[in-house]
């Protein structure tokens, strides 16, 4: 039995390596996925990878495992990267962490390594179950620092294939580990943001790739114009920070591409961009649907689960209407509703109506510059 074992230089994927180790009854090697943005897009920020990998090989050493480094450059742009860009172009919220990992982590890894590995494992905080032939992904028992939001794409077959063995544990028992196991990693703050971002301020990575024009903030409900704005995807909706202005708090509550216009409500008059009703499509399921109707929902990651009823626009099931038990005033197209039936995860599809997004089109040539190499 051969695992791998996905290695950040984090404390979670440390203590994962860690108690594979001490599992036995298999070889354990560790990979370090090697991505695009760190390379290209290094002058943003700290370089990343570099100390990361010094982590990852420090907890290796101590371990007595192999550490194999993976490029994994193209794939990620190709795969994730475009994605996201595309979807900001298009006025919409990415969710760039579900297709890393659907895509990357455990598609293009799994991918490389064709059958030279039996099982891969991370650091993630969710759980794997088995249901006769199906297998489940359960929520962890952390409900701040559950995965399963960006888990929520991924197939049978690599359900199949992976391990999550800090999934069943809270993030204090998880530090608690490290520390009496003594590893590099045990004070190691934990990353924020993007997953393909590492150290690059997100406002960074959009202005790379997308540039700056100039545009208006307008109050919906008086047609005021209230300031400028350097592009709309900048902004998401249900925007609050950032806006940079007096007087609030303002949300962004609808975006028009063609007229490069951001709208916002003061929080005063908020309550009528509340949604409780919305449309997902490219609905993915982990499993069966089996018809259920009642089930709760997950808008974005944390630990937020609103009840929800669920109906089926087409046969498939690849189209739902869903319609929240309490509102939601952050409900933008692009992002992802996840569906969960008590602590399992069922899948979930990306949102077509909520916050208002209108227009259409290409993004002007000033802003098509790309240093895509």
């Amino acid at each position: 039995m051969h695992t791998a074992v996905l290695m950040s230089g984090g404390v979670d994927s440390s203590v994962a390596a860690s108690l594979l180790v001490r599992r036995g009854g298999a070889t354990v090697t560790a990979y370090y996925l090697k991505i695009w943005l760190e390379d290209e897009t290094a002058y943003m920020g700290e370089c990343p990878w570099e100390e990361d990998l010094s982590y990852a090989r420090a907890v290796c050493a101590d371990l007595g495992i192999d550490l194999v480094v993976v490029p994994l450059q193209r794939e990620y742009y190709e795969r994730v990267v475009e994605y996201a860009l595309d979807e900001l172009r298009a006025g919409r919220t990415p969710s760039p962490d579900i297709f890393c990992n659907l895509r990357v982590k455990f598609g293009a890894f799994l991918e490389r390594l064709g059958d030279s590995v039996d099982r891969v494992a991370s650091g993630h905080y969710a759980r794997v179950e088995s249901a006769g032939s199906i297998r489940r992904l359960r929520r962890a028992p952390d409900p701040v620092k559950d995965q399963t939001y960006f888990l929520s794409h991924l197939t049978q077959e690599q359900l199949g294939k992976i391990e999550f063995p800090i999934g069943g544990m809270k993030k204090n028992e998880v530090r608690e580990y490290a520390e009496r196991e003594r590893l590099a990693t045990m004070k190691r703050k934990d990353s924020q943001g993007i997953c393909f971002l590492g150290k690059i301020r997100y406002p960074e990575f959009v202005r790379h790739y997308l540039g700056e024009r100039e545009g208006r903030i307008v109050e919906r409900e008086t047609g005021r114009i209230l300031g400028t704005h350097r592009g709309f995807w900048f902004h998401t909706i249900g925007q609050r920070q950032g806006l940079g202005l007096g007087n609030g708090p303002w949300y962004v509550v609808a975006k028009e591409i063609e007229s490069n216009t951001v709208f916002v409500s003061h929080q005063e008059a908020l309550s009528a961009s509340v949604r409780t009703e919305f449309t997902i499509e490219d609905v993915s399921w982990l499993e069966p649907a089996s018809g259920r109707t009642r089930l709760t929902t997950k808008l974005r990651h944390g630990p937020d689960l609103i009840p929800c009823d669920i109906r089926a626009i087409d046969e498939a099931w690849s189209r739902l209407h869903v319609r929240l038990d309490r509102p939601d005033a952050g409900i933008a197209p692009g992002q992802f509703a996840v569906l969960y039936d008590d602590e399992y995860c069922l899948g979930g599809g990306r949102v077509t109506g909520g916050g208002r997004v209108t227009g259409g089109g290409r993004i002007g040539a000033e802003r098509e510059e790309s240093c895509v190499s």
